[in-house]
């Protein structure tokens, strides 16, 4: 383990923003995390989307510590404690999840990893922060909110929530998220745009990286 659980949360805290990609092309994934990197993102979440993905993760792993030293490297979409397991071996320093699963929370909980599952509701929240999740995911973002954040927080002050879904490098959406309360978001396809990739163009992803985090620190304050 490269990176300890404060160490994670406190580079998501402090940048507030992780992007979320999958790609089957080593390559291209190296690319773009780089491309990331240069742009100022600290914390980056690889999604376990395709067949063979944790391969193509143990590669980008140790790429990332010969590369880019002060990356954190996290994998996504971890629905079950088996696949939890794998990707924490592959070098995984935090999970994220669609969903809040009991078993992945003990797995990572026995090795200090940060676990942050995507939960839809109150209720939710308050069993995966009994669990040991001190960030949780509000998924899916788009359709639940900043009020259902807002609404959160309030009898919930000390929950610490990232948002995934419906959230794009732009002012008016981001300072509706960090005014409602979220400790940091996650950006996968509006970072990533289709064609950029196409293009190969890394640049671009790196301008996107940095106006993200130059807005969030615009309007946190």
């Amino acid at each position: 383990m490269r990176f300890n659980k404060l160490q994670v949360l406190s580079a998501m805290s402090s940048t507030g923003m992780v992007p979320v990609f999958y790609h089957k092309d080593i390559e291209v994934a190296k690319n773009v995390v780089k491309a990331c990197y240069a742009g100022g993102v600290r914390a980056f979440e690889f999604t376990n989307r395709g067949e063979f993905a944790h391969e193509v993760f143990g590669e980008l792993s140790k790429f990332v510590a010969a590369e880019c030293p002060e990356m954190i490297l996290g994998v996504g979409s971890i629905v079950d404690a088996p696949t939890a397991s794998l990707y924490i071996q592959s070098g995984a320093n935090f999970i994220v999840g669609p969903l809040f699963n009991p078993d992945v929370a003990k797995v990572a909980n026995r090795r200090l990893v940060p676990y942050t599952p995507g939960c839809g509701s109150v209720s939710e929240i308050g069993f995966a922060q009994e669990m040991g999740c001190d960030l949780c995911k509000v998924f899916p973002g788009d359709v639940l909110g900043p009020n259902f954040v807002k609404g959160l927080k309030a009898p919930m002050p000390w929950s610490l929530l990232m948002v995934t879904g419906g959230v794009k490098p732009e002012e008016a959406n981001l300072k509706a998220w960090f005014d409602a309360g979220v400790t940091c978001v996650g950006m996968g396809s509006n970072l990533f745009p289709k064609e950029v990739l196409a293009a190969k163009d890394w640049s671009k992803i790196t301008e996107l990286c940095k106006t993200g985090l130059a807005i969030i620190k615009q309007v946190r304050k």
